[in-house]
This record gives C-alpha cells, sequence and structure tokens, in this order.
C-alpha cells in the first residue's frame, strides 16, 4: 500500500512572504519520492508557485492571544477539517532547511500517532518541537476546544504552543529520532572559541535543521547570530569590537554568539 505524503505550512502576515514558500516547496521537491501533495493555508497566495495548494487559513470562533513569548497562529492547523486533507499530513516550518530525505518522516510510527521534533532547549524536560510534525486531520482537535475557551489563560500557563501539544496531544506524543531534526542553535553552532574557527556543523544523519528563535537561515548564511549585531565581522574584528563595549550582552555572549558564514545552508535553502 503506498503511503500518502501530505505536506503543509501555514503562513500569515509579513515577516516571509511567497519566496518562504518556494524555497519550502523546492526543498521537499529535491528531498521526497513522488507522489506527494504540498498544501499551504494562507492569508494571501500572490506570488505563490502554481505547484503549491493554497487554501485560505482555516477559521477560529476566537481571536489568537498575543503574548511576548509564544506564536499560536499554528493552531489553526488544529481543526477538524483542513480543506479535503484525509489522514496523517507532516508539518513544516516555513523557516527550516531540508538536507536530507523526508520518506522516513511518513514512515515512523502508527498513522494515527502525534509526531513532534526533539526541543533540546529544556534538556530536563520531554518537550516536543512543533517546527516538524506529523498528526492525522483532526486528531488535535480537543486542543482547539480546550484553547478556545481561554486562548489567553493558556498561552501564559503553557508560554509556547508546543509545550501546549505536547502536555496535551490525545494518546500523547512521539519524538522523532534525534538524529533527524537539528536545532540550529542547540545542535549545529560550534562552542566558543571553535566558532571563530570553524563554521556550524551538518550531521550527516540529519534530514532537517529548524531555526526556532530569531537566528534564520539567512542569518546562519551571512554569518550574523542576530540583527542586531550588525553585519558580519571577521573573528578579529567581532573580538575588538566586544572588548570596546559594543555588545549586546556580557562579553562573554558577546564571544559565543559568533558564527562564520555557513556554506551548507546556503546549498541547501535555495
Amino acid at each position: 500500500m503506498m503511503i500518502k505524503k501530505q505536506i503543509v505550512c501555514i503562513h500569515w502576515g509579513k515577516k516571509y512572504g511567497p519566496l518562504y514558500i518556494n524555497r519550502l516547496y523546492n526543498m521537499v521537491e529535491r528531498n521526497i519520492t513522488p507522489p506527494f501533495r504540498f498544501v499551504c493555508f494562507c492569508d494571501d497566495d500572490s506570488g505563490v508557485r502554481p505547484e503549491v495548494e493554497c487554501h485560505p487559513l482555516p477559521e477560529l470562533n476566537f481571536e489568537i492571544p498575543k503574548t511576548k513569548r509564544g506564536i499560536w497562529p499554528k493552531s489553526r492547523l488544529w481543526n477538524k477539517q483542513l480543506a479535503d486533507l484525509e489522514g496523517p499530513f507532516l508539518f513544516l516550518d516555513l523557516d527550516l532547511v531540508i538536507t536530507g530525505n523526508l520518506d522516513a518522516f511518513f514512515e515512523y510510527g502508527e498513522a494515527d500517532d502525534v509526531i513532534l521534533a526533539y526541543n533540546p532547549s529544556n534538556p530536563l524536560e520531554r518537550l516536543g518541537q512543533t517546527s516538524v510534525y506529523r498528526a492525522p486531520v483532526g486528531k488535535l482537535a480537543p486542543l482547539l476546544e480546550m484553547f478556545s475557551k481561554d486562548p489567553l489563560a493558556i498561552a501564559e500557563k503553557y508560554g509556547y504552543e508546543q509545550r501546549f501539544v505536547t502536555r496535551n496531544a490525545p494518546g500523547g506524543i512521539k519524538l522523532w529520532p534525534k538524529s533527524w531534526v537539528k536545532h540550529f542553535r542547540r545542535n549545529c553552532r560550534r562552542p566558543f572559541p571553535l566558532n571563530y574557527f570553524l563554521q556550524p556543523k551538518l550531521s550527516q544523519s540529519s534530514k532537517i535543521v529548524i531555526f526556532p528563535g530569531t537566528l534564520g537561515p539567512q542569518d546562519a548564511i551571512d554569518g550574523v547570530y542576530h540583527f542586531r549585531h550588525g553585519p558580519h565581522l571577521t573573528p578579529k574584528a567581532h573580538i575588538k569590537a566586544g572588548l570596546k563595549g559594543e555588545r549586546q550582552g556580557s562579553l562573554l555572549t558577546h564571544l559565543r554568539h559568533y558564527i562564520l558564514p555557513t556554506k551548507w545552508v546556503e546549498q541547501h535553502w535555495k
């Protein structure tokens, strides 16, 4: 029996735009055995390549809360119905980088499982990361019902949407093998002082590299930890700037946050 491969992404607002959607489609197409469907739920499909199936954002009967930490619009995908999709779908964030074949993400576990990426930010907490997750359409509908009763209270209690999913998914969650999905800041950046001599590393076993937080793929390509740090500097100039006090945070933080331009991100993110 052929496994149905359904890729889903979501886009709202002006942060990313069609370039990110098209780039994600290109990466999927290069790294999957066809046939597959690529579906984007979005508020504007202008400039999106025709191979992408665009649908309006799933409707909600409440307002999504705005908090200082978590971003919750992905909760729209917990609806009982998502266009005409049926069965498991693989969700991908728009700002991740695909570095290997995706077929195994459709073969792992059981069809009814909710499977998330491992979140290394809290090693003492079994926490999933929803940058890459698989779930059957409608399986997370009970979460949407819970969330709709008091969205702000839920958002403040759990902080991040991924923690809410981890704690409340019906039947619990499973996690992808750690080697499949790597967190760029946590798993790829070199520790100080190697970060001044070696570009961030890419594990041969990784299939996807995710970029939670403020450091995105273009930053990795440019060798900039955060836009507030300004353009890429040579190691000598970066150290000198830190010693002169031209930095965000402590000197140690400044030194640890240096990255060299990452060529493998540029090679895959196109």
